[in-house]
């Protein structure tokens, strides 16, 4: 069977051997195209890059550590075939040490709780997206952990497949607590560039009715028991607690109103300056 494909590397402004040894490969093999950046941005701005410029109509992304297996992309490839649009791999049996599979079940859990996708690892590197996929997902930023959850509110069905994990040889994981942390920040961006990036006065606009309404009751219940002399409202730092509420309340609800004129005048997107693009 006459299969036609494309080998795309995103070489991420590393400073080792690995662009002489691509360009090695790319000389005895036609179906390899190579993606130089000047410096290092990160995996989202690879994955970003490789999308754009990858043309199949189905997308199989790997890390380069070797600890996935190349072997499994044909299960990959049928659950795609059962109606999915991406398809994550699930390493249920990881090969990495307890301080990073501990914190990664807690990410996962986190994650799946928060955007209701029933999935158990977002952050695996091994995927296969259909192409529509990879050309409405904007991947920025590190939000590369949460291409899941944009697909899914992009409209697009999300399944896994139990992958085989293997121990890491070569290289350094990097990561740590700092980036757990960074980890959660980029959830709430996700949550919120998915649930309101077109609705921002929803988000804003809740908090800040919730507060303006709790001050204004904190104020009015004060109110009525200074009518009826039953305090004085200059020693009851309660009021001005409602007070500063509905100043709160206000200006969540301004924000919100802000958000909306910004989203309904423009949109851009990063550029990332590419060295070398080789075909």
């Amino acid at each position: 069977m006459n299969v036609r494909y494309e080998l795309l590397f995103v070489d991420d402004g590393s400073t080792d051997k690995s662009f002489v040894v691509l360009r090695d490969l790319k000389r005895r093999d036609k179906h390899i195209k190579i993606i130089r950046f000047r410096r290092n941005y990160g995996k989202s701005a690879a994955l970003s890059v490789g999308f754009e410029k990858a043309q199949g109509n189905l997308v199989v992304t790997m890390d380069a550590d070797l600890q996935d297996d190349p072997a499994e992309i044909p299960a990959l490839k049928h659950r795609l075939d059962e109606g999915f649009d991406l398809v994550s791999g699930w390493k249920k049996v990881r090969q990495d040490p307890l301080t990073k599979t501990v914190p990664s079940r807690l990410f996962n859990r986190v994650t799946g709780l928060l955007t209701g996708i029933r999935i158990h690892d977002f952050n695996c590197g091994l995927k296969i997206y259909r192409r529509d996929v990879v050309k409405a997902v904007k991947v920025y930023g590190e939000l590369h952990r949460y291409i899941p959850v944009l697909a899914h509110w992009e409209g697009f069905r999300i399944g896994e497949q139990v992958v085989r994990h293997r121990p890491r040889k070569f290289g350094k994981t990097k990561f740590g607590i700092g980036r757990f942390w960074k980890g959660f920040l980029d959830l709430l961006t996700a949550l919120f560039t998915t649930r309101y990036s077109r609705r921002p006065l929803h988000l804003f606009g809740l908090w800040g009715l919730a507060a303006a309404l709790a001050g204004f009751l904190i104020d009015a219940w004060l109110a009525v028991e200074w009518y009826l002399g039953r305090t004085a409202l200059s020693n009851r730092p309660l009021f001005l607690v409602g007070v500063v509420l509905m100043i709160l309340g206000v200006q969540f609800i301004s924000l919100g109103l802000l958000g909306e004129m910004i989203t309904k005048s423009q949109s851009t997107g990063e550029q990332y300056a590419i060295k070398d693009y080789i075909r």
